[in-house]
């Protein structure tokens, strides 16, 4: 019997083996043998990955799908945890592992947010996400967000293959895009993130405006001044280092 996808769950299976291969590829990390794989699905990223980690632990919230998967890969190491990712603990690994994962857009942040917090990070990162969200999480100066820095403070990002929906079945609403991430050590403090997330309080509008308050418009443009930053920069401007410059002034 064909299982058939929950739309409520974000379900879209990837058909090209190809991108498939080329995300299990890009998961590997040198000396790792073990891959957390998030939403096996139908097990076609689990093929790819089995044929390059020694072993795959994929969580999958489905039951059906987590108890159908084993079948498909008999004599495998693969061990299926059923289980919703964001509650998943993942302090079960102990030794380095890799992610990879085709993942749902609408808990891609929380996702992402959880692995490069994780106590133990992963080595490496491969993940298929809504292209508008991986070029999002890529972005330079003058298109920054929260998230963008967020990510950016925490791991190196490398953009993949865009992938048409039309790849998928059933096709999504949106294209997606292959998203690299190599876990480092911050760029810059988390406390600093508290002045961030002020500074994207309303993004469209000036810096200054922003956060003005605790200091007055005046002060703040001589503090931009001094660091050189232009006192009509958005909040997008600004480069993590720019930030860390600016919190200085601010404490």
């Amino acid at each position: 019997m064909a299982v058939k996808n929950n739309k409520s769950l974000g379900q879209h299976w990837l058909k090209n083996r190809l991108i498939l291969d080329d995300i299990a590829d890009a998961a590997t990390f040198e000396g790792v043998s073990t891959c957390l794989e998030i939403g096996p699905g139908l097990g076609t990223l689990t093929s790819s990955l089995l044929r390059r980690f020694e072993k795959v632990v994929s969580v999958e919230f489905d039951a059906n799908l987590a108890k159908n998967l084993p079948n498909s890969f008999p004599g495998k190491n693969l061990e299926v945890i059923n289980a919703d990712f964001l509650k998943f603990d993942l302090e079960n690994f102990a030794g380095p592992y890799c992610v990879a994962g085709n993942i749902p857009y609408y808990i891609t942040s929380p996702i992402i947010e959880k692995l490069l917090t994780a106590k133990n990070r992963p080595k490496r990162i491969a993940l298929l996400i809504q292209k508008e969200v991986a070029e999002r999480i890529a972005a330079i100066d003058g298109h920054q967000s929260v998230l963008s820095l967020f990510v950016q403070n925490q791991a190196d990002v490398e953009l993949g293959y865009v992938v048409s929906k039309d790849e998928f079945t059933p096709p999504p609403k949106v294209d997606s895009e292959t998203i690299f991430l190599t876990p480092k050590e911050p760029v810059i403090k988390d406390e600093v993130f508290g002045l961030i997330k002020r500074g994207f309080s309303s993004p469209r509008k000036k810096l200054i405006a922003n956060l003005a308050g605790k200091k007055s418009r005046e002060e703040l443009k001589n503090i931009f001044m001094e660091l050189g930053i232009d006192e009509n920069a958005r909040p997008a401007d600004l480069s993590l280092k720019d930030w860390e410059r600016l919190f200085g002034f601010m404490v």
